[in-house]
């Protein structure tokens, strides 16, 4: 098929690799544009956009599709069909009906569960037992169009946002491979009016850690979070991101720190912290990081 693709971050990559690699036609791919990063703040490409140009693909960013110049461009690449991944740009309706067969988007939930821009991150801080991803047909609304295809995978007790992106990111390149091959025999499934949550966008004060909290519920937080933007408290006025957790047992004031290998009381319960990262420092396993804080039994971590 000729294929216009449209995509940004990493979890989108793999997807595209996987097209070409399933010998389809890539007219076009779409992303944001390059912004500043770094240190010098010089206009970065996007994940996307560099392996487009290794790949000797034409990438365009428009800053918006609502223009009738972007929609002309867009409708003379004579697309059979689109295929959006965390592009993080609306789609007008005339952008949906311009390729042949419409766009499919590739959602990283088991919708109508999660529809939204972080449904990783939430899947994981609601403690939720499985999740997947689902093909969808796009319509105008927020991730309402009907599944094409779903796949779904259980979420690993110890399991991070950044493990679990890299999965479903696999597994949604596979699973668009296969929709595509069988488009025609496919069957839209309206999604159900039960069961709709919405995946917000991760606020960085959803970030701090409330050591009062259950410790199922900050072991959560901290692998939800993680890499990005990472739970913290803050100890002896420096803040520290926990970047990675367990569910551990001890009792003691919350936020109290019960052994030199960071288990740390909660409201209810304990959870034992296995990697940490402190402000302008790089992320170190616990050991590494108490070699040098060497935060001491009984200290009260801060996170208020």
């Amino acid at each position: 098929m000729r294929i216009i693709f449209m995509g940004t971050p990493d979890f989108s990559v793999p997807v595209l690799d996987a097209l070409i690699g399933a010998g389809h036609e890539i007219a076009a791919v779409y992303c944001q544009p390059p912004r500043p990063a770094g240190r010098g703040k010089k206009d970065r490409p996007t994940p996307v956009h560099a392996r487009a140009e290794a790949l000797g693909l034409e990438v365009r960013h428009p800053v918006s599709l609502k223009t009738e110049e972007a929609q002309a461009d867009f409708a003379a690449l004579n697309a059979d069909i689109a295929v959006v991944v965390a592009y993080g740009l609306i789609l007008p309706q005339v952008i949906l009906d311009a390729p042949r067969k419409g766009c499919l988007n590739i959602h990283a939930s088991l919708l109508p569960r999660w529809r939204g821009a972080a449904p990783i991150h939430r899947a994981i801080m609601a403690g939720d037992a499985m999740t997947g991803v689902c093909i969808m047909q796009m319509e105008a609304g927020l991730d309402t169009g009907p599944v094409l295809l779903r796949r779904e995978t259980a979420i690993g007790a110890a399991e991070t946002t950044a493990q679990l992106h890299d999965r479903l990111s696999e597994m949604g390149a596979g699973a668009i491979v296969e929709a595509l091959d069988r488009l025609d025999a496919l069957t839209p499934e309206p999604q159900p009016d039960e069961g709709v949550t919405y995946a917000a966008k991760i606020d960085k004060a959803e970030a701090r850690i409330d050591w009062t909290r259950p410790a199922v519920e900050i072991d959560r937080l901290i692998r939800g979070l993680s890499p990005f933007p990472g739970a913290w408290f803050e100890q002896g006025g420096t803040r520290v991101k926990a970047l990675g957790s367990s569910l551990a047992d001890g009792v003691g004031q919350a936020g109290e720190v019960l052994d030199s290998g960071m288990r740390v009381a909660c409201g209810t319960g304990a959870v034992q912290l296995t990697r940490l990262q402190r402000a302008g420092k790089a992320a170190q396993d616990v050991a590494s990081f108490q070699s040098g804080a060497q935060i001491a039994v009984g200290t009260l971590l801060n996170g208020e």
